[in-house]
């Protein structure tokens, strides 16, 4: 953009920069960016509201709550605790996803038509950290998750900077009613003008609008997997092999054992199987064993809980759960009948013979 096109914040319609061939020239450039940012967003939300609704029915096994419920493990900034408390309260979270999917829907809609272009953008800004935050964490072979929401923050923070300019609703509304060229909150709300500030004030901005992304996409990257100013890591939260942690665990006189178990790392894309749980002594040694077999006939009545959707449940490979499951287990006394007197800890097996403990009043 010359600098005849960008002094003056207060140009008449007659001279804006809608009809300015460098600002054209550059908004044409950016159609695909905006385009294709819109279309990502208005993708997510059509899927649930008109191409695949059972997303937002909770009696089908595709409610987003399952989806929402695997980023629990490895959310940031303390959002799993408000993922935990939405999932214990239905009205939250099914306003919740309603809400996010209607933004979703409308900012992707808005921007492929290039109709309040920034505010759209800004949008779309908002929904990339929360999509980063939650979910940034996953991908079986990479950090898909975080590789979306990372180009779509720097996308929508172009597409703030720059607005819609060619091809939108935004034009036409200005040509229509060109008064609007007047009004701030069109300018930064729409796409068609520049922002109403200084060249120096425009650059400040821009520069500070690029420290954020980096900042915020580069140390993410850094925090899930290194490679940038420390070696390469498996992150906090292992996206691809399953952890579990075991708490509270209890064993009564009678050789019941009860305990809390957290399915919390690896893929949503496959459950965990537990196929044996061991009582273990002081000293190591293997005081009372559940196999398979009687892993899968646990009743209902033994396995509470913590969560309506992805649970644990008895299968055919011994307990098996979905990413972000919690709940208390209660474990019958041992087929052998052995004694579990001076019982210090509890060790689960999972199907690829991954050991995890938990300590006895732990």
């Amino acid at each position: 953009m010359n600098a005849s096109a960008t002094r003056n914040p207060s140009a008449s319609p007659q001279a804006a920069d809608v009809d300015n061939r460098d600002w054209r020239y550059a908004a044409i450039a950016m159609l695909s960016v905006r385009v294709m940012q819109g279309f990502i967003y208005w993708g997510g939300g059509s899927r649930r509201f008109i191409y695949a609704p059972a997303k937002l029915d909770p009696t089908r096994p595709s409610w987003m709550a399952n989806k929402f419920q695997s980023a629990m493990p490895g959310a940031l900034m303390g959002l799993d605790h408000l993922v935990a408390y939405m999932l214990q309260h239905f009205w939250l979270l099914y306003g919740g996803l309603i809400i996010v999917s209607a933004v979703e829907l409308l900012a992707g809609a808005m921007l492929m038509a290039g109709l309040m272009t920034r505010l759209a953008a800004l949008a779309s800004i908002g929904l990339s950290i929360m999509l980063m935050l939650l979910f940034g964490w996953q991908g079986a072979t990479c950090i898909d998750e975080w590789t979306m929401a990372a180009a779509n923050l720097a996308m929508g923070a172009t597409l703030l900077l720059a607005g819609s300019g060619a091809y939108s609703l935004d034009n036409v509304l200005l040509r229509r009613w060109p008064g609007l060229a007047g009004q701030a909150w069109f300018r930064w709300c729409g796409g068609s003008l520049r922002l109403p500030v200084s060249d120096a004030t425009f650059r400040n901005l821009g520069l500070a609008m690029l420290a954020f992304v980096l900042a915020f996409d580069i140390g993410t990257y850094n925090y899930y997997r290194g490679s940038v100013v420390t070696p390469f890591h498996g992150g906090p939260v292992s996206p691809t092999r399953h952890h579990l942690t075991i708490s509270g665990v209890t064993v009564s006189p009678g050789g019941q054992v009860r305990f809390h178990i957290y399915l919390d790392g690896g893929t949503p894309e496959a459950p965990a199987h537990v196929m044996k749980a061991e009582l273990l002594g002081p000293n190591g040694r293997t005081l009372a064993t559940w196999d398979t077999e009687a892993l899968t006939k646990l009743p209902a009545s033994a396995i509470r809980n913590d969560f309506a959707y992805n649970r644990f449940k008895a299968g055919p490979y011994g307990l098996a759960a979905g990413m972000g499951a919690e709940a208390w287990v209660t474990l019958p006394p041992s087929a052998n009948g052995a004694s579990v007197a001076g019982a210090s800890a509890l060790r689960l097996t999972d199907v690829n013979g991954h050991a995890f403990t938990g300590k006895v009043g732990g």
